[in-house]
């Protein structure tokens, strides 16, 4: 395929916390282009070296001169390890996120156009503020567009709002709505509003569940959060109860969405409340996973029959024990960022990929026929 004059050739810098994402990535993108069958490949390579004491430094061996680069990185990627005095040390976010900032100053501003994609957004749960405490998405966003990133890639960001700190840099906030209901229609059937409610586990998840309802034709309840904001607990005002708002929930499937589950303790809460009206099944769809807590509270709702599946995304790290559990489902976005990154390199607008009401309708649509 011969590159338009209108912009460089492409390249894709995967970062090593995202390595097998990103070749499933590019293995789309060269399918898309009809190149399955040459060697091309459009990976460039990454040396991110770690010194003894913990310093860090990242070498680029190729040119990237006039290149439209894609950088991706998985910042809550917390399998990956160095040796730094001779201990184990696990990186976090804020060290996946130096290293991207490294690969930028490795390309010195000699690329075409630079293209960050981070799926996880860096510090998405601190993007405003309550009193005197860091903004540290708001100053990442700053940064990666002072280093001269043109375009900042994202999936649900905790809030899309937090594009007014950059208003000149194009931000583009992604959903995995459809993959994430193909998946979920496939394995589990259609529903209608007479069996499945789609529940948000509070106020802050319901434009996304009332999404997810509309779409699919059913009722939408909210839970209502009560914390105690005289206490921080691990940094945060503990839950004091959950309030469900909504029609009955008796013999009825549910489907919680939401975000991100993080230790779980609000998704296991609700479950746990829920099971009082007789649910049929449950589930729970999330973009991001991390199960920061462990998954025993799960498997423990598994086996006593409270909780059906998980769908989440293969966006972040999630370890291959948690993968293999029976109440895990695993949605693969893939083939969605190679669209992305392909349009984009042909100066395409994304627009069409970004709206998932049409595609979602159009499935379920095929699938009513199928049943008829």
């Amino acid at each position: 395929m011969v590159e338009s004059v209108n912009h460089g050739k492409l390249g894709i810098i995967v970062m090593n916390n995202c390595q097998k994402l990103g070749k499933m990535i590019e293995k789309h993108i060269l399918t898309m282009r009809g190149e399955t069958d040459t060697d091309k490949s459009y990976i460039i390579p990454v040396d991110e070296i770690r010194f003894s004491n913990g310093e860090g430094k990242t070498k680029l061996p190729d040119s990237v001169r006039g290149r439209d680069l894609y950088i991706i990185s998985d910042v809550g990627n917390y399998s990956c390890t160095y040796k730094m005095f001779g201990y184990e040390n696990h990186m976090g976010p804020d060290e996946h996120f130096q290293d991207i900032k490294r690969v930028l100053s490795a390309i010195g501003g000699k690329a075409n156009r630079v293209t960050v994609i981070m799926p996880l957004l860096y510090a998405s749960r601190q993007h405003k503020r309550k009193g005197r405490e860091s903004m540290d998405c708001a100053m990442a966003l700053k940064e990666l567009e002072n280093m001269g990133v043109s375009t900042i890639i994202t999936f649900d960001a905790h809030d899309p709002t937090i594009h007014n700190a950059i208003p000149f840099t194009s931000f583009e906030n992604c959903m995995a709505t459809y993959s994430t209901l193909k998946r979920f229609i496939n394995n589990e059937g259609l529903f209608t509003k007479d069996n499945l409610t789609v529940i948000s586990p509070d106020t802050g998840a319901m434009e996304r569940a009332i999404f997810y309802a509309n779409v699919i034709g059913v009722d939408v309840g909210m839970f209502y959060k009560r914390r105690d904001h005289s206490v921080i607990v691990n940094g945060k005002n503990p839950i004091v109860e959950h309030k469900y708002i909504g029609s009955s929930l008796k013999g009825k499937s549910v489907l919680i969405v939401d975000d991100m589950i993080a230790s779980g303790e609000s998704v296991i809460d609700i479950i746990k409340k829920i099971s009082h009206y007789k649910i049929d099944r449950t589930y729970v769809a999330a973009t991001f996973a991390f199960f920061t807590e462990g998954v025993a509270k799960f498997d423990k709702l598994y086996k006593e029959g409270k909780l059906t599946k998980v769908y989440s995304t293969n966006l972040s790290y999630i370890p291959d024990e948690i993968k293999q559990r029976p109440w895990f489902e695993e949605v693969d976005l893939s083939k969605f960022i190679g669209k992305i990154i392909n349009t984009l390199s042909h100066d395409e607008s994304i627009s069409p990929l970004l709206d998932a009401k049409h595609k979602i309708r159009k499935l379920l649509d095929e699938k009513a026929a199928k049943h008829e």
